[in-house]
């Protein structure tokens, strides 16, 4: 039986290998271009609350606490709630936090309402029932909200083993490889994640590749290139298709209609009487 990643084993380890490397560079600044969009679209009169749901040390739900939002961070992992608390409190952000052990798929007990936006990233792939704990956070967000969904990608994970010859792997399914202790269990497929959301009556606003060739380059090729230019082509090139499809994550963010599924329906029949 699949259970929920926790990270207390390896929560120092996993926060130096996804923030402090050029894959997180790059995974930050495209996925904050989103996040400024989104924010964009949410400008309020008073501060937001946000939700940043598995957040991990909340690299990115810090860029929004710094504009003067709310955060409600939760985590599964202890030690990575620590982290978080550390990385806050040098930043001088620890007022605009909330911290809470909590997972995912609890985290409404802990909220007084629904939340005007929700980060939920590079989580689904570590869970036992990734598409259960997206639709629970799904209710969390208030009418009008929106969810900004990163997960790791599917096509990009079968494209990979493709381009490295593992079609034996491939043959067997993927199975996940417990020596890669930081791989995550399994890759989500995009289309699926995309009904999830329009199932719920969430209206999709934007998608996004991230590292959408990085992770394909030859590291032992000599290339003419700098990391700057990198960084440029995949900003340039993460919201295009086919390149957007082949990121090693999607970021899908969507908003909640004012007035839900049924209440349009009940509108709409009335409409017609």
């Amino acid at each position: 039986m699949i259970e929920d990643r926790n990270f207390d084993d390896l929560a120092q380890k996993f926060a130096k290998n996804i923030y402090g490397t050029g894959k997180g560079q790059i995974r930050q600044t495209v996925v904050w271009e989103d996040l400024e969009q989104i924010l964009a679209l949410l400008k309020s009169d008073k501060p937001l609350h946000l939700l940043d749901a598995g957040g991990g040390v909340g690299q990115l739900s810090q860029k929004v606490a710094e504009l003067g939002h709310h955060v409600t961070l939760c985590d599964l992992s202890s030690e990575m709630l620590k982290l978080a608390e550390q990385d806050i409190a040098k930043n001088g952000l620890l007022e605009q936090y909330r911290l809470v052990h909590s997972p995912v798929q609890a985290i409404g007990e802990h909220l007084d309402s629904q939340v005007d936006l929700v980060l939920f990233h590079a989580v689904m792939e570590w869970l036992a029932d990734p598409q259960a704990a997206l639709e629970y956070l799904l209710e969390q967000v208030r009418p009008g909200g929106i969810i900004s969904i990163m997960f790791y990608n599917y096509n990009g994970l079968l494209f990979k083993n493709l381009i490295c010859g593992n079609l034996t792997h491939i043959e067997e399914g993927m199975p996940h490889r417990k020596r890669f202790k930081l791989q995550p269990l399994h890759g989500i497929k995009p289309d699926e994640v995309y009904s999830w959301l329009e199932n719920a009556g969430f209206n999709i606003l934007g998608k996004t590749g991230v590292r959408t060739f990085h992770d394909y380059m030859q590291t032992t090729m000599v290339g003419d290139y700098s990391f700057e230019q990198v960084l440029a082509m995949e900003q340039k090139l993460c919201r295009q298709e086919p390149y957007l499809s082949l990121g090693r994550y999607i970021h899908v963010y969507a908003q909640k209609p004012l007035a839900g599924p049924e209440t349009l329906k009940n509108k709409s029949n009335k409409d017609n009487g």
